[in-house]
């Protein structure tokens, strides 16, 4: 099976055109795979959802789809949340607790039960199936994609997935294989901080060129920690703003409990 599924992207989604000629790509060869769709009653029911990555791991993935989820609450609707798997989760000495878990289904509004919230639970904090192995257990990949269907039902689904999108799954999947399958547009966590332009630059350029191309609906500029010494953070979003196209949807201050304005998640879950 192939390491690396990339392809040349289209571009002119998100780098604007003056900048086209000065880039230059390294493509790896990798083996031609197949890949069969993901089966589920989502063909009899069309779902709309959010697929929320990070430009890195610690970048408030959790917090910004908390926030996501408490403003379509606000406005009336029934919302389901998913993370398919979680690692560096601790013990309570009865059950193994995702905390992300637990935040996303408060925030919620407490649907089904938070264990379906997130159906694989590990305790070591490595990638998901690392933390699988140092169980001596293996990441079930198909209730990855089951335990999504529990949440069909709802207005809206918001999926958190693990780091970014090429965080590995398993030795030849990633969270961008799910995020391919799930179909959902993908909202991007970005931390306002020295480093961000290149780190939402690559994860652009990754979705653009996974498979066929991922949606991104847009960019949320979250502000993790106060910056008194990083002067970045007055010029990051400026400069991601000049580079591409995807918008920034929303910059978050430190610590907020809302968004600074109303963004039409539905809308953004419909452009596919």
């Amino acid at each position: 099976m192939a390491i690396c599924r990339l392809r040349l992207p289209l571009l002119q989604r998100m780098i604007p055109a003056s900048a086209l000629s000065e880039i230059r790509f390294y493509v790896f060869s990798a083996q031609e795979i197949v890949r069969l769709p993901f089966e589920s009653s989502m063909s009899n029911v069309p779902p709309l959802g959010l697929f929320i990555v990070g430009t890195d791991t610690e970048v408030g993935k959790t917090y910004v789809t908390a926030l996501i989820a408490k403003q379509l609450r606000a406005a009336g609707k029934r919302v389901g949340v998913y993370k398919p798997v979680a690692s560096d989760c601790y013990d309570d000495g009865d059950q193994v607790i995702s905390e992300d878990a637990l935040t996303l289904w408060h925030a919620a509004g407490q649907p089904g039960s938070w264990h379906e919230v997130c159906p694989q639970r590990f305790k070591a904090p490595l990638a998901p199936h690392l933390a699988a192995r140092a169980e001596g257990k293996e990441l079930d990949g198909e209730l990855m994609r089951k335990g999504l269907e529990k949440w069909l039902d709802y207005d809206i689904v918001l999926v958190e997935g693990v780091g970014g999108l090429m965080t590995p799954l398993n030795d030849s999947e990633y969270v961008a294989d799910l995020a391919f399958e799930f179909g959902f547009p993908i909202i991007i966590v970005a931390p306002n901080m020295l480093g961000v332009i290149n780190q939402t630059l690559q994860t652009l350029i990754t979705a653009a060129a996974f498979e066929d191309g991922l949606p991104v609906a847009g960019i949320i500029l979250n502000n993790i920690q106060f910056q008194e010494r990083d002067v970045s953070v007055t010029t990051n979003r400026r400069e991601i703003e000049s580079r591409t196209s995807t918008p920034i949807l929303a910059e978050i201050p430190y610590n907020a409990d809302s968004f600074p304005l109303e963004i039409d998640w539905f809308e953004l879950a419909k452009a596919r």
